[in-house]
């Protein structure tokens, strides 16, 4: 019945994002067209914002799953309060222009109201032992997820990308559940998070029709680093897994933001230098590059997390072995610098 009962909110997750999607891009069309401009990675007018329909969607089958006993309320409240805070400053954001402070603010705000309602990290295994980390832990939640989901905010570039990446992280932490034997309600806010996503890509698939926008990368962003926290502080997955999870995002943003940083960049400043960027340009197009990307989820990322469940102990050792490869192929490929990738020798 549970089963059941999740497949068919799944399903209605998933048409309401996509019907959703169709509402959102009439209005943008006139009041959110997205130009191009010397630092896009587009060439054509294209409406954005369409992220607002993924988020409703997504916070309405949370509350329904609440009132049928799927989800614990408790969840629900962090959900929706952090959510809705999140996800109503990128709609700001999308109108014009809300000081970088202010967004940082609020997504401080909104994870500290997820860590009120879902309690502090647990005892975190390094491989020699579990450590309480106690107040720093919390500490560390929070930056976690400010940061992760500011990182999906400025890797939310080109087409598909962003929704792949939702996908992706979302599906193989249910599979992940799954094989750790977890109740198979807890799935329920991360399958729902899968539905959307699938609902919104065949807008978003390039040639995009319409982009995700900040409300939709921002919402995402916070919806999976909230969702990671709560698992972790359910003991459902470890920190490890979630790492490994979104290491293509971690990699390549963490990089482009250290070497920007190194130069003395304006970390604010808009700029085209993520190593996806460059390798969109290289390669020609957004298509080749998102399914790169979700290849490596795919290929590299969930088999190294599958061994990270199967073997706690292990896990940071999986998420070390996962992780670097990801680092050095994103500094590579020029992550944070300026120029194209040298095309290659004939």
């Amino acid at each position: 019945m549970t089963a059941s009962l999740m497949a068919a909110l799944a399903l209605a997750a998933a048409l309401g994002s996509w019907g959703g999607v169709a509402l959102v891009r009439r209005y943008a069309l006139r009041r959110l067209l997205d130009l191009p401009n010397e630092r896009s990675s587009h060439s054509s007018p294209t409406p954005r914002g369409g992220g607002l329909a993924l988020t409703i969607a997504h916070l309405l089958g949370v509350v329904v799953a609440g009132e049928l006993g799927l989800v614990p309320m408790h969840l629900v409240i962090a959900l929706v309060g952090g959510g809705a805070m999140v996800g109503t400053v990128g709609f700001l954001d999308d109108h014009g222009h809300v000081q970088p402070s202010v967004r940082l603010l609020c997504h401080g705000l909104a994870f500290g109201w997820l860590a009120w309602w879902v309690g502090g990290l647990p005892p975190v295994d390094f491989g020699w032992g579990a450590v309480d980390l106690g107040a720093a832990g919390t500490a560390l939640m929070l930056l976690y997820g400010v940061w992760y989901l500011n990182l999906y905010n400025f890797m939310d570039g080109i087409d598909g990308i962003a929704g792949t990446q939702a996908l992706c992280m979302s599906a193989s932490a249910v599979l992940l559940m799954g094989v750790a034997h977890a109740d198979l309600a807890n799935a329920a806010p991360l399958l729902l998070l899968a539905a959307v996503a699938v609902g919104f890509l065949p807008w978003n698939w390039p040639p995009a029709r319409i982009f995700m926008g900040d409300v939709g990368s921002g919402y995402v962003g916070y919806a999976l680093g909230a969702l990671a926290l709560w698992t972790v502080v359910e003991g459902l997955l470890t920190p490890w897994v979630w790492l490994i999870l979104g290491g293509a995002f971690l990699a390549d943003a963490t990089t482009t933001l250290l070497v920007r940083a190194r130069r003395r960049e304006p970390l604010t400043e808009a700029h085209r230098s993520h190593a996806y960027q460059r390798l969109s340009r290289h390669w020609g197009g957004h298509r080749p590059v998102t399914l790169a990307y979700a290849a490596v989820n795919v290929l590299w990322l969930a088999p190294w997390s599958l061994v990270a469940v199967q073997s706690p102990a292990r896990g940071s050792a999986c998420a070390t072995l996962a992780l670097v490869p990801l680092f050095l192929a994103a500094w590579w490929l020029g992550a944070g610098r300026a120029g194209d990738i040298a095309p290659a020798p004939r």
